[in-house]
């Protein structure tokens, strides 16, 4: 088994570790990151090089962000590849642009699979869970790889639809995940703002973490976090990559409410500074009836 890699971030090169101890001869190529120290694994110079050193029907997997990185990697790709080649998108993409990449390729006889990939940084050592999209064939040529890859051979990958259908489910995933992340993050902020009732709020993480409901791997994050108890040294704001964005557009084309996943998007561009000019009205508003506006506390 043989298999190039394209992108060595934290998920790429996870990923090609982890089928390298899997027996798998890994082909990789980075812009930046040259070759990891790991049996089994070779890196090159650049994508025809890659292309290559691969024999029979190649599959080219793609670990990289959302895109043009995506889009030209596919566009040099193109020359260098030959009909029966599989290319397997492991980034979040959007959906729709799977979708279209996918009858691009299959008009020049090449595969395409749609994955959405989590587990991050800790999917080399647990395993990762594999949202693929594609035609049967295609996953069928990608199975042996998603079983090694997959934290259960069995029960940790799935061919969820056609081309789009793995990076849609991703991108629900992520939205679900937005919500619940915030709902922890709000939870804990109501029990450390409760003092009196002297709630050593590390413990009680832990404690859920043991046959709470809300058992989760984010609550193993967070009571790790509150362990380290170095929040202060923490900006308070919150990045979001597309994929909560998406999951709100989504909700509002197919009409179906999501009013958690919204919320939580939204606090987000809160955190960014985006509410600073409506807050600033609103603050200027309040004093014009007759309050008070706060003097500015920071720049911008």
């Amino acid at each position: 088994m043989e298999i190039g890699i394209v992108g060595l971030g934290r998920m790429g090169a996870g990923m090609a570790r982890r089928l390298a101890r899997g027996g798998v001869r890994v082909i990789c190529y980075d812009q930046v990151q040259k070759a990891l120290d790991e049996t089994n694994i070779d890196g090159v110079e650049n994508l025809a090089a890659l292309c290559a050193r691969l024999g029979g029907e190649r599959v080219i997997v793609l670990s990289l962000p959302a895109g043009d990185a995506v889009e030209d990697t596919i566009r040099n790709l193109l020359p260098l590849t030959s009909s029966g080649d599989t290319i397997v998108d492991c980034g979040n993409s959007y959906y729709r642009d799977s979708m279209r990449r996918a009858l691009a390729l299959s008009q020049q006889g090449l595969r395409y699979i749609d994955a959405g990939v989590s587990g991050g940084i800790h999917g080399l050592e647990n395993g990762y869970c594999l949202m693929l999209g594609g035609t049967p064939k295609s996953i069928e040529i990608f199975e042996p790889f998603a079983r090694l890859l997959a934290a259960d051979p069995e029960r940790g990958w799935l061919h969820c639809g056609p081309a789009g259908a793995g990076h849609y489910a991703k991108m629900i995933h992520n939205g679900i995940e937005y919500g619940m992340m915030q709902s922890l993050a709000e939870g804990f902020a109501l029990l450390a703002a409760r003092s009196e009732l002297d709630i050593d709020v590390p413990r009680l993480a832990e404690t859920w973490r043991h046959g709470s409901v809300v058992r989760s791997w984010l609550l193993d994050l967070c009571a790790g976090i509150l362990q380290d108890g170095n929040l202060q040294e923490i900006a308070p704001v919150v990045a979001d990559s597309g994929e909560g964005r998406w999951t709100a557009l989504e909700s509002i084309e197919l009409g179906v409410p999501a009013p958690a996943i919204t919320a939580a998007l939204m606090n987000r561009f809160s955190s960014q500074g985006r509410s600073d000019y409506a807050r600033r009205l609103l603050a200027m508003m309040r004093a014009r009836f007759g309050g008070h506006a706060t003097e500015k506390t920071r720049p911008g």
